[in-house]
């Protein structure tokens, strides 16, 4: 439960702007105010679900063959971080990027339910072979239909859509930097493990499958 309460008060928190008493605030408040309450919900939602996907999903000893390398804590322990360190530098950085008072904020909530629906789509196609950690089970097959025939780390393309919904939300570039860019090297760490693990699994079929398909942003990475 802190671990919950934690995460979810660093990354939902909302940002005061400086211009209060101007017409254009006053015009956009009531729209800025359900925005706010649906990103907020949309965000503790992502993180409850993602705490139950972990002690639900998580793969133990017995149960697979684990090849997790820390990927895992080491990924939610730089997110965590890095909304810790967003939080702290909003005290001190102006709000900055270009539409934070007028467009910035309807875009990240959309970014966000994106994010939501991809990763939630890409973890029920794969069902019982999804694991939250890095491990291969006893009968696992290479998925290589619906999301999987656009990107190889679907799950992960709608994670990183959902750190980028929530850096953008921030609209300050400092903690944008902070919130964006740790956690995706923490998540292409993550990626080459999983994919160590996947080449010694499927051996050709994965190399096949590599060189058709992109790792997380379709036709290009």
């Amino acid at each position: 439960m802190i671990f919950l309460w934690t995460l979810s008060h660093a990354i939902t928190r909302k940002r005061e702007s400086n211009c209060e008493d101007c017409p254009v605030y006053k015009w956009q408040a009531g729209a800025i105010m359900n925005l706010e309450f649906f990103f907020d919900l949309l965000g503790k939602a992502w993180v409850v679900g993602e705490i139950l996907l972990a002690l639900i999903t998580t793969t133990r000893r017995g149960g697979g063959k684990i090849q997790d390398r820390g990927s895992q804590v080491i990924l939610w322990v730089v997110i965590i971080a890095a909304s810790w360190v967003d939080a702290w530098m909003h005290k001190f950085f102006p709000v900055d990027m270009p539409g934070s008072y007028t467009w910035l904020r309807p875009v990240a909530l959309g970014i966000l339910i994106l994010g939501l629906v991809i990763r939630a789509a890409a973890i029920s196609m794969l069902g019982g072979a999804f694991s939250a950690n890095v491990a291969m089970r006893a009968g696992q097959k290479l998925q290589r239909k619906g999301l999987y025939r656009l990107v190889r780390h679907p799950s992960y393309l709608g994670l990183e859509l959902i750190l980028l919904a929530f850096a953008l939300h921030t609209r300050t570039w400092a903690c944008f930097t902070v919130f964006f860019i740790p956690p995706t090297l923490a998540l292409l760490y993550r990626i080459h493990v999983e994919e160590t693990a996947l080449r010694m699994a499927f051996g050709a079929d994965y190399e096949d499958y590599s060189r058709s398909t992109k790792r997380l942003i379709p036709g290009v990475f």
